[in-house]
């Protein structure tokens, strides 16, 4: 059997805050990753709860249609 040494604990990585874009430490140490405060954090939530992060929306109006009840 051949010695099985135990995988090296992974670096800490620096990434780029998306909120600020200011530096914030991706690892389980930062409770807030991938932001780099819980502002930050806060900050994203409200955009999404606001709706400010959503997807353009091509769906024609229902007045293009027309009533169904009418045809």
């Amino acid at each position: 059997m051949s010695e099985s040494n135990p995988p090296e604990a992974f670096k800490p990585r620096k990434v780029r805050c998306p909120a600020c874009t200011g530096q914030s430490l991706y690892s389980s140490a930062n409770p807030y990753r991938p932001f780099c405060s819980a502002r930050c954090k806060g900050v994203d939530l409200g955009a999404w709860a606001s709706e400010e992060f959503k997807l353009p929306d091509e769906t024609p109006l229902d007045e293009d249609f027309g009533d169904p009840r009418q045809q």
